[in-house]
């Protein structure tokens, strides 16, 4: 199995648990017309541009990528059969060879004085050429295994100025980077035909655990799988075990919700890796019981959280997951201190209902529910911590506590009449300002988001909910703002563009609530979606056209998701 093959501009060329990538990205955004070896240690460095040539000038190229092995093919004669190779041996190094082109490694990092910034040598231990850079911190040593450079440029040179170096196009040549911290033995490696089949085995017996039941009705299943493969990496700075980053483009975090669809669509197959997605926010819990807005390789975020899903999340993991004693102790305390920092400090004096601070802590950023005010009491919220309290009480009798899983389900009693009392209105889910008591009515999805309770609702509060996600749909999906509000804008995040969270959520929702034919609508559209339009991080409602981050890992983990789901309903016998 070569696997799919795919855009690197769309998504980045990787290997699992490596912290570098291939792609034209150089900022938010922000593309090259050339290939770059980029590193995420310490946010989105590129650190060096790969330029092909021919006769010394670029070459005219075309290129493609497969999960083992990206591939520079000479366009500027059709005679001719030059091209470019590059495979990672590791997560640390990688392999170039090429034959009748050479390549142009420079420098891409800036140059901060004459004393800091991007420095290249030659080492006298390896005879190797090594590049430190500041942005990363880290060393890049380029080994030359056959051939010969060309050209050196800015070796050992201060200030400003370029810096790199020229493989000569024949004969054939071959090189390694490696990226380290200090010092490292002389570079060894097998063949480089050897090191390519070695990450085509490595990604195949990925694909094959994570999604077994592909078939041909399922033809993005592989390429969702290398998007989850290609964006872990192994333990390195605040992530304290290997994790899934949203994206190897910008978005190269970890938020504290994204993190538990992407537990979800690996607790399967590969159990380990998804206990380790669903924990990791969960290390740099606070003291009051927060769970960070995001960790990344060097920056934890507290100024704002994310929503609470992880009872949800958790209830639906624990089917795939054989969790220990310890495992459920420690899971127990953690959602533990995550719901009590809700009820205990987001709960205005004489309040039943939470409330968000800002639109980013509900993760729908700037959803119009919260064009009114910003600090509210949101159906959402209520509903997702009274299926977070109800997990509580399934795990506290699971340890043996009564008095505690008795305290949970009155507490999830409470919280829920308190949510039909006070937002329920007049056929519709309101949101209230704490303070001013200011009553909202908006045409956001978020507002319809307590169908996630299921047949915990009334029937006729499932029936109201379940006719107006109805209308959100559009030929490609939930639209988080329907087209036809005057609040609709075709790229405005959470105002219209459909995306993989709200849908997952929401299917469940209907599916538990018993709205079955609503639920497989939902499910097939947003699968066809990801069919036709990749895995970005939002897609325009109306087209389809994916929109944003390209290669977003809870997109690709949510299409995995439904798409298991539905393979399993189809495999299981009625009655």
């Amino acid at each position: 199995m070569q696997g799919p093959t795919f855009a690197v501009r769309d998504i980045p060329f990787s290997y699992r648990g490596s912290w570098l990538n291939i792609s034209p990205l150089i900022a938010e955004q922000t593309y090259a017309d050339d290939l770059h070896l980029v590193s995420h240690q310490t946010g989105l460095h590129p650190v060096l541009r790969l330029v092909p040539l021919r006769g010394g000038a670029r070459a005219a190229t075309t290129v493609i990528a497969t999960p083992s092995l990206l591939t520079w093919r000479d366009d500027s004669d059709p005679e001719t059969t030059g091209r470019i190779e590059l495979a990672f041996q590791n997560a640390d190094t990688v392999r170039i060879r090429g034959t009748g082109l050479g390549l142009r490694l420079l420098v891409a990092a800036g140059t901060l004085t004459p004393f800091s910034g991007a420095y290249l040598y030659r080492d006298p231990v390896t005879g190797a050429h090594v590049l430190t850079s500041y942005e990363t911190g880290r060393r890049y040593r380029i080994t030359v295994l056959t051939g010969t450079v060309g050209d050196a440029t800015g070796v050992e040179a201060l200030g400003s100025g370029d810096r790199g170096l020229t493989l000569s196009p024949a004969p054939d040549w071959e090189i390694a980077i490696e990226e380290y911290r200090t010092g490292r033995p002389p570079f060894t490696g097998s063949s480089f035909a050897a090191t390519a089949e070695a990450a085509r085995r490595h990604f195949a017996a990925f694909v094959d655990a994570v999604a077994p039941w592909r078939s041909a009705e399922t033809p993005a299943a592989e390429l969702a799988a290398y998007v989850l493969w290609s964006a872990t990496v192994d333990p390195a700075g605040f992530l304290t075990r290997p994790g899934v980053l949203m994206s190897k483009h910008w978005m190269d975090k970890v938020w504290s919700w994204d993190h538990c669809f992407n537990a979800l669509a690996l607790a399967a197959g590969v159990p380990g890796l998804a206990w380790d997605q669903f924990q990791l926010p969960f290390d740099h819990q606070d003291p009051a019981g927060a769970l960070p807005d995001s960790v990344a390789h060097s920056e934890v975020l507290h100024n704002f959280v994310k929503p609470p899903i992880h009872g949800w999340a958790l209830h639906r993991l624990r089917r795939h997951l054989a969790l220990d004693e310890a495992q459920l102790t420690q899971a127990y305390a953690r959602l533990s201190a995550w719901t009590r920092f809700w009820l205990d400090h987001r709960r205005a004096p004489g309040h039943e209902l939470p409330h968000y601070h800002h639109g980013n802590d509900s993760g729908w950023d700037n959803a119009t529910t919260f064009d009114q005010d910003r600090v509210i009491e949101t159906a959402d919220l209520s509903a997702f911590l009274v299926l977070q309290l109800r997990e509580l009480a399934v795990l506290a009798g699971d340890l043996g506590r009564p008095d505690d899983a008795r305290g949970w389900r009155e507490a999830a009693d409470t919280l829920r009449a308190a949510l039909l009392r006070e937002l329920w209105q007049d056929g519709r889910f309101v949101s209230r300002a704490p303070l001013s008591g200011r009553v909202r009515l908006s045409t956001s999805l978020l507002d319809l988001m307590p169908i996630v309770l299921g047949d915990d609702l009334p029937a006729e509060v499932s029936d109201a909910l379940a006719t107006r996600i109805a209308g959100h749909l559009t030929d490609h999906g939930l639209a988080t703002e329907p087209p036809d509000s005057p609040d609709y804008h075709a790229d405005g995040y959470w105002r219209g563009p459909i995306w993989a969270p709200s849908t997952v959520l929401i299917e469940d929702g209907l599916r538990r609530a018993g709205r079955l034919e609503l639920a497989d609508t939902i499910s097939r559209q947003f699968r066809a979606l990801c069919e036709k339009s990749g895995f970005a991080e939002n897609f325009d409602a109306e087209t389809g056209t994916g929109l944003r981050d390209r290669a977003y890992t809870w997109t690709a983990s949510s299409y995995l998701i439904l798409a298991a789901a539905r393979r399993q309903r189809s495999s299981t016998p009625a009655g």
